[in-house]
């Protein structure tokens, strides 16, 4: 059992069930928010040695390796596991503050034609607290003392498809909101997904107050299907009203991400489908530049045609943006770095130390 996975509350059941005196629970849990280790914390060393024979683990991450762009500040983590499995995460900084991008799966199985993290499928779920965890060892490496926490937004937008893992990232979403621990307002948090439908309606029941953004960049589903394998299961109309839903559920505004593809869905038609597609609904569009992905063969827009791309959506009214490219020179986008890392460990010619 990971500590990290379990909240104050099961913190103490965890201690009362073995005998400790209770007020050890709120030591323990506020030193593992802290990014320690059980015996790194101000308990005593039996206290840990008995979590430890009954199974207990600290649960979090390690940072392995750490690269900070020169251009922006952009930092890319490679966070090692307790199994020995390496996820990946980028923190990036904004004047209205820190955002730290979290993997949710040890790879994925979505086959996104454009993601690096797909490459070689799915390896296993993330736990509630490995996800917390790289929040905190983010939290933890770049903390000042004047500062409660250095990460105030959240984003699941790393390696893995969130909704693929659903009862870990909701009891994630719980954990690192609660006023017991991190504490960051799930108005600070968006979750990224490439549109599991019956998921989507399902987290509309949760009462939740993040935000939900859908890969969607495709507006029909011949052209959306060459690069998602998840619109063979559910077409695009299917989609955009599950993410209808949950706005008229919730209230809350949602986001669509479109990575623009070179003369694929960049073009002034794919613009104005888009715009059909969505207009009345509270929602903003989230336009990316494509990140060169080696394997996929896939070729990003020039800002000529993205900014094209972006007039044609205002002419219609659409909330539009152009997301801004951070740690270019770090391998910023998701899966890259894991994907360069598993390719030398991989190599007959590495050797290690």
């Amino acid at each position: 059992m990971k500590l990290l996975s379990l909240g104050l509350s099961e913190i103490e059941e965890v201690i009362l069930n073995l005998g400790q005196p209770k007020y050890r629970a709120k030591q323990l849990y506020s030193g593992l928010q802290a990014g320690k280790r059980p015996e790194e914390i101000n308990v005593p060393r039996s206290l840990c040695d008995l979590l430890y024979a009954n199974g207990y683990t600290y649960g979090g991450v390690t940072i392995h390796q750490k690269l900070v762009s020169k251009i922006d500040g952009t930092v890319k983590y490679l966070y090692e596991l307790e199994d020995g499995n390496i996820i990946e995460g980028v923190l990036m900084h904004y004047k209205h503050g820190s955002t730290l991008c979290v993997s949710t799966q040890v790879g994925c199985r979505m086959g996104c034609a454009f993601c690096a993290s797909t490459i070689g499928g799915l390896v296993r779920h993330l736990e509630a607290g490995e996800i917390l965890g790289q929040v905190i060892a983010a939290n933890r490496d770049n903390k000042t003392e004047d500062q409660k926490r250095a990460v105030t937004n959240i984003v699941l937008m790393g390696s893995g498809e969130p909704l693929d893992n659903y009862d870990n990232v909701l009891k994630f979403l719980k954990l690192v909101s609660s006023e017991d621990g991190l504490n960051i307002s799930e108005r600070n948090i968006s979750l990224s997904t490439c549109g599991l439908v019956p998921q989507i309606h399902r987290l509309k029941e949760e009462h939740l107050g993040i935000t939900l953004s859908l890969s969607l960049h495709a507006p029909e589903d011949e052209l959306r299907k060459k690069m998602m394998p998840i619109a063979n299961a559910y077409t695009v109309k299917e989609t955009v009203d599950a993410m209808r839903s949950y706005v008229e559920k919730t209230g809350r505004r949602v986001v669509y991400e479109y990575a623009l593809v070179n003369k694929s869905n960049d073009t002034k038609e794919c613009a104005q489908k888009l715009a059909r597609l969505i207009r009345g609904m509270q929602c903003h569009v989230n336009l990316i530049p494509l990140n060169s992905v080696h394997e996929s063969g896939l070729a990003g827009s020039d800002m000529k045609r993205v900014a094209a791309f972006k007039a044609e959506l205002e002419k219609e009214n659409i909330s539009v943006t152009v997301r801004r490219e951070m740690g270019a020179d770090i391998s910023g986008a998701c899966g890259q770095l894991r994907r360069s890392y598993l390719k030398r460990e991989e190599s007959p010619c590495n050797t290690s130390v």
